[in-house]
């Protein structure tokens, strides 16, 4: 049951107004799930490079982290030529925590605002 009209240039045109607004519901689906479609993949790579990121930043904080602490025991090493190391590893110590707790004040201060 084809209700397609023939115009004069000889274009088939649908015959009625169901059949239209059927192609109009089609076609609106369709651009809606490509829309979709598109949405989730740019968020699917919007996440790979959070992760990636998330890598680079842990790497390079477990490096800073080595290097803190090769920094802390060339300290007391030096420190020892004046003190004991016991001493020495101590002051150390208390100056880095001291560092640290200042440092985590800031960062929380910053987080409430």
């Amino acid at each position: 049951m084809n209700n397609k009209v023939e115009n004069n240039t000889g274009v088939t045109e649908p015959g009625s107004l169901p059949e239209l607004l059927g192609q109009l519901a089609k076609g609106s689906a369709a651009v809606i799930h490509d829309e979709i479609e598109l949405v989730i993949q740019r968020f699917r790579d919007k996440l790979s490079t959070i992760q990636q990121a998330a890598i680079l930043i842990a790497t390079g904080a477990a490096i800073g982290f080595a290097a803190l602490l090769s920094f802390g025991a060339a300290l007391i090493i030096g420190l020892t030529s004046y003190t004991s190391p016991a001493l020495a590893a101590l002051i150390i110590g208390v100056v880095f925590a001291v560092v640290g707790i200042i440092l985590a004040l800031i960062g929380s201060k910053q987080l409430q605002k």
